[in-house]
């Protein structure tokens, strides 16, 4: 009787049994549940849970308490009683109470909100709440209050959807699937990188979906806290034109265009209608918007 090796027996067959894992990681994950009402998002990655949030949290605290040091000694660290700080934090305060409707976990993020002095148009939000802005894009764009609520929610979005945790999980998953393929073929392996290490945060991409995903929360949240949602579009089309003078830096990241303002304007009505609660009257009452 023939014996197949496991060695053949892996070669055959190391697409089926990484398929396997994927789908048992898959269904041990937990899902936030979305609001029932304001705007409509899809559900959470089904992968994060393979990278411990506390461990790319406490990493991102690391990093972000680099960045502040780094730019401290380079007087590049905005102090507290600068203006822009101030204006910002203020904004954030409104925003903050409801990014918990998104992902209950954010009661216990120890938010920061900080500015860095750079020309660079750019901001972000790494897990756990810490956020950066940079000057650049407050003021090479010149953005009133509910176009820098919109940037704000579109990043805050990004932490509460937790996608740098799936990003992140998505390539251990592949690097994973790489090795069992290579140790089947007999090549050793690729060096993977393991669970536990440091991850770069700063600068992270995400794709085309998180973008979209992190768009329509961002103006749900910021919309309850009051800001006008329908300052998303002003702003990416603040973001158009200056990326026509020069490749902005927050456009590196975030894939803009005709595309993206369609998908807030399919979503606004929803957004509006928590506007307008916000603001205690209905949509058909509030003023026109004027950038």
């Amino acid at each position: 009787m023939h014996t197949v090796s496991i060695k053949n027996f892996l070669k055959k067959n190391a697409s089926i049994a990484l398929f396997v894992l994927l789908t048992a990681c898959s269904s041990t994950s937990t899902k936030h549940q979305a609001p029932t009402d304001g705007v409509k998002a899809g559900e959470g990655s089904s992968f994060k849970n393979m990278v411990p949030a506390t461990q790319l949290e406490a990493s991102a605290v690391r990093q972000y308490d680099s960045m502040k040091v780094k730019a401290a000694q380079k007087n590049a660290l905005a102090p507290d009683n600068h203006p822009q700080v101030i204006r910002l934090r203020a904004i954030a305060k409104k925003i903050l109470p409801h990014a918990q409707i998104w992902n209950p976990d954010a009661r216990a993020w120890k938010w920061e909100v900080n500015l860095f002095v750079s020309d660079q148009v750019n901001a972000f939000c790494m897990p756990g709440g810490k956020i950066a802005f940079y000057t650049g894009i407050l003021e090479k764009l010149k953005l009133n209050d509910d176009e820098v609520a919109m940037v704000m929610g579109h990043e805050i979005a990004h932490a509460l959807r937790e996608h740098a945790r799936d990003r992140i999980a998505k390539e251990q998953m592949s690097n994973l699937g790489a090795n069992i393929l290579s140790q089947a073929l007999g090549l050793g392996s690729l060096g993977s990188q393991a669970l536990g290490q440091g991850f770069q945060l700063v600068g992270l991409s995400f794709s085309r979906a998180d973008e979209k995903d992190a768009d329509l929360v961002g103006m749900d949240v910021a919309a309850r806290a009051g800001y006008d949602p329908r300052a998303g579009i002003s702003l990416w089309q603040k973001m158009g034109a200056s990326n026509k003078e020069k490749q902005a830096e927050w456009l590196s990241t975030h894939p803009s265009g005709e595309a993206r303002i369609y998908e807030m304007q399919r979503n606004m009505l929803d957004a509006l209608i928590l506007y307008a609660k916000a603001k205690n009257t209905t949509v058909d009452r509030l003023p026109e918007y004027r950038p």
